[in-house]
């Protein structure tokens, strides 16, 4: 069963791109040799930096209330600080000798979400530990926020955009339409840094490519349809007239 006979090629950001097996097979390779030569060793030595800055582990558990309170603060703490750092590595110097590798992939894949440098892997997990440190709850709500985290990374990463996901619900939430796009235009990319939320990218002027980049293509869909009625539904003969403007 493929994802073609699953109907959900349709929903494929970047559809004329295809990703191979072997591609995806390498991309996981070096993506699990990162994690148990560098992640793994990190988690299994982080138990003292965590009791340092005051993460509990025993009883009381923490109440639902304090948990969404702890993981907002998370969430937009590594969202701001991610969102510079990204700017960072997308200067001269830090892309061509860091954040390239995660640029490999111009339409994303899910396996593709932690697949980078490895000093960027450690320079990101910066942000992703600072909202813990700052705001210490119980290792809980640590480890569902790690969780979260990776779950997302994955979503936007993923190369489809399905319109029943919830997600679609937050506010300020970019998704795989957004991060896909940054991808897409790859090194020059001066746009969509956003980690999770949307916001800093609309404060600081960094969206309005990706704005310009929808408003094309909410135009070309409208002249494609009033072409396509013009001429029996022809939606080849409306592109190729296109490559010839």
């Amino acid at each position: 069963m493929t994802i073609r006979s699953l109907g959900f090629l349709k929903y494929k950001i970047q559809p004329k791109v295809k990703t191979s097996l072997s591609e995806m097979f390498r991309c996981y390779k070096d993506v699990m040799r990162m994690f148990v030569l560098l992640v793994g060793p990190l988690q299994l030595s982080s138990y003292p930096s965590i009791k340092m800055v005051g993460i509990r582990t025993g009883l009381p558990l923490p109440s639902m209330w304090e948990i969404l309170a702890q993981l907002t603060v998370y969430f937009m703490i590594e969202d701001y600080t991610n969102y510079w750092i990204h700017r960072f590595l997308h200067g001269k110097w830090g892309y061509e000798n860091i954040h390239r590798v995660h640029h490999v992939y111009s339409a994303p894949i899910g396996f593709a979400a932690p697949y980078a440098h490895w000093l960027e892997v450690l320079i990101l997990g910066i942000p992703t530990f600072l909202g813990p440190a700052i705001v210490p709850g119980h290792m809980i709500t640590f480890w569902l926020w790690i969780a979260l985290r990776q779950i997302e990374a994955i979503e936007t990463h993923s190369g489809y955009y399905f319109p029943w996901t919830p997600t679609k619900y937050i506010p300020f939430y970019g998704g795989a339409d957004y991060h896909d796009y940054h991808h897409y235009v790859g090194q020059q990319s001066q746009s969509n840094f956003a980690s999770v939320f949307t916001y800093c990218d609309y404060i600081y002027g960094t969206d309005k490519g990706y704005r310009y980049h929808k408003k094309v293509l909410r135009k070309l869909k409208v002249q494609s349809r009033i072409y396509g009625t013009q001429n029996g539904g022809s939606y080849y003969a409306f592109t190729q007239d296109l490559k010839s403007e």
